[in-house]
Formats: C-alpha cells, sequence, structure tokens
C-alpha cells in the first residue's frame, strides 16, 4: 500500500479508488488512453516513446484484474498494438471505431470518398509548414503542435473537409489536432460495447484520459458508479471526478497496482 501512497500524491480520491483495486480486482474494470495518459505527448506523432518496462507492467495488472484491462485511443488499433507489443490488450481504437473484445473485430472502413479527401487534406497541408497530416485509414487528423500559428485557418479548412465528409464523419478537437472521425464512434460508445461481454461485464469502470475526446468515456464511468481520472493540470472544465498531474504519475500509479 504504501509504493502506492507514494505513486498518487495529489489527489486523495485517486487513492482511495485505487487502493480498492488492490483489494477487489474482480469488481473493477480498467479502460486508459494511451497519448498524454500513459505516454507522455510528443512534437509529432512518430515520437512517441513508450517506457521499456510499461507493457509488461500493463500486462501483468490486466492479470490482475482477469482480462478486464482495455486501451481507448484515438490512435489505429495496429498502432497501438506495435506500442505495446508483444501484448495485444483489448483496444478500442479511433475513438471506437475499431474494436476489439472477446467477441472478435469489429472496424468501419474508409469510404473511396473519404480516402480522396485524405488526399486532398493532406496535398493542402504542405502549404502549412509544419502541419502534419496522420491518416488512421478511417480517421484523419491534422497536427499544428509544431505550427501553432496555423490554427484559427486549419480549423476553418477542417470545417470545410467535415462538411464535405457528410453525416458519417464529425470533426473532433483534441490537444494541438483537428480530427475528421466516423461520426458513430466515441470512447463513451466503445466502452459500452466492451461492457456487453466478459471480462468486462457487470464490472465498475475506471476510466484514465487526458483530452476532450475521453469526456465520453467518463461520463459512462460516471453514469455506472466508477470512477473517472483527467490527467494533467486543471484547466478545462471536465467531468471526471478525480486528478492525477501527469502522465508520469499514471504510470507510477499502474506499477504500483501492476506489482
Amino acid at each position: 500500500m504504501q509504493s502506492l501512497e507514494n505513486a498518487v500524491q495529489d489527489d486523495d480520491a485517486t487513492q482511495e479508488m485505487l487502493s480498492l483495486v488492490l483489494e477487489e480486482p474482480d469488481h473493477w474494470a480498467m479502460f486508459l488512453d494511451i497519448d498524454g495518459t500513459l505516454l507522455n505527448l510528443a512534437p509529432t506523432p512518430d515520437a512517441i516513446e513508450v517506457p521499456e518496462a510499461l507493457p509488461g507492467q500493463l500486462h501483468r495488472l490486466s492479470n490482475k484484474l482477469g482480462g478486464a484491462l482495455a486501451l481507448v485511443t484515438g490512435r489505429s488499433l495496429a498502432y497501438a498494438d506495435e506500442l505495446f507489443k508483444p501484448f495485444a490488450f483489448p483496444t478500442a481504437g479511433l475513438h471506437g471505431a475499431e474494436i476489439r473484445n472477446a467477441a472478435g473485430m469489429q472496424t468501419i472502413e474508409a469510404t473511396p470518398e473519404f480516402q480522396a479527401l485524405k488526399h486532398a487534406l493532406t496535398a493542402e497541408a504542405e502549404h502549412y509548414p509544419g502541419v502534419l497530416i496522420e491518416d488512421k485509414g478511417a480517421a484523419v487528423a491534422a497536427h499544428y503542435r509544431l505550427a501553432p500559428e496555423y490554427e484559427k485557418v486549419l480549423e476553418d479548412r477542417m470545417h470545410y473537409y467535415a462538411e464535405l465528409a457528410g453525416p458519417n464523419w464529425a470533426l473532433q478537437l483534441g490537444k494541438m489536432v483537428f480530427e475528421l472521425r466516423p461520426a458513430r464512434s466515441s470512447k463513451g460508445d466503445a466502452l459500452e460495447r466492451f461492457f456487453q461481454s466478459d471480462p468486462f461485464k457487470n464490472r465498475s469502470p475506471i476510466t484514465i484520459g487526458d483530452d476532450l475526446t475521453d469526456e465520453s468515456m467518463f461520463a459512462v464511468a460516471n453514469a455506472r458508479g466508477g470512477v473517472s481520472v483527467r490527467v494533467g493540470a486543471i484547466g478545462s472544465p471536465s467531468c471526471a471526478t478525480s486528478r492525477l498531474s501527469s502522465s508520469a504519475l499514471v504510470r507510477n500509479v499502474i506499477a504500483a497496482l501492476a506489482a
């Protein structure tokens, strides 16, 4: 218990909740965002670094929870697997457009029209030095962390592309990124699908995330009597009930729970 107390220093409610995980592992299911939560944000999507010990720690924690640990991310499912290999955890990718659980794999494919839209966006972004376009298959993200001066023009253009894509795609705002994703998918919806089958069924959720995209899964956790944890300094309003100040602290918690 002392190691957990040392890992969680900035929120008493979070410390209490995580202590309960150790006492009642069969009662809880854990859902973890990746970028900005498990891993530090990086200047570019490909610059993300995975601490060597983290995949094994997640695997041990998953075993303690009877397999009821899932990654819920805006990244593609294949990319998440690459980050944490050799382990392949239950995962919701592209904000829930892709999902792998006990029932198998479900995906949403990009239409030819959406493929053409991504090519047009990539070509236009060449006029905005520092803006990076990330092709995620059924989604596409425009990152401007390296070119914040283009935020307004990029927002306007992404609204244009959202209208061009039509009602099956939605514009998602994030940290220094605008993303077009399938409209019928959200992280909250992904949680509800996980809860339809074992090992997640009849458990209470613990959700940990850092961004606007995580608010829908926080809402599901709260409605189901679980716990929602927002990572980062107190800033924009959030429905999360608890807080951890950094990704490093999240990793400390994972290590303590996995020990």
